[in-house]
């Protein structure tokens, strides 16, 4: 799995890029076309397919046109075996901290997200 554990990054990497710029061509080669995206944090409970979701981030004002600081992490990759993954990361956009557990799937040699649940973390407002 040791050769694997790039491409996962790499994939990771051009997920946090495209959030950061709100590049849904990006979003979607990272994203396997059946995906779910998913969190407790709404109520009610949130729950979007993929054809609901590009549409909300190409709506959205980029992090970068705001000239936000970049706050990407990978916590973890771990493998279930030759074609399944997971990914605890970690990124911020605007005021809010997320924690997203990423499942991959590789899929013709190639590792996408096939879901997405996470963790919104509000972050304080800035004292002056």
């Amino acid at each position: 799995m040791m050769t694997e554990f790039p491409r996962i990054a790499a994939a990771i990497e051009d997920y946090f890029d495209a959030l950061y710029f709100c590049d849904v061509d990006k979003l979607q080669s990272v994203f396997h076309q059946r995906a779910i995206y998913a969190t407790a944090d709404e109520t009610p409970f949130l729950h979007r397919t993929m054809e609901e979701y590009f549409p909300i981030v190409a709506a959205r004002q980029s992090p970068a046109s705001r000239k936000e600081p970049r706050h990407d992490y990978i916590d973890s990759i771990e493998f279930a075996g030759e074609n399944t993954a997971f990914a605890r990361v970690r990124c911020s956009i605007g005021a809010r901290d997320f924690v997203d557990f990423l499942t991959f799937v590789k899929v013709d040699g190639v590792w996408q997200i096939i879901a997405k649940v996470f963790q919104i973390i509000e972050r304080p407002p800035q004292e002056h």
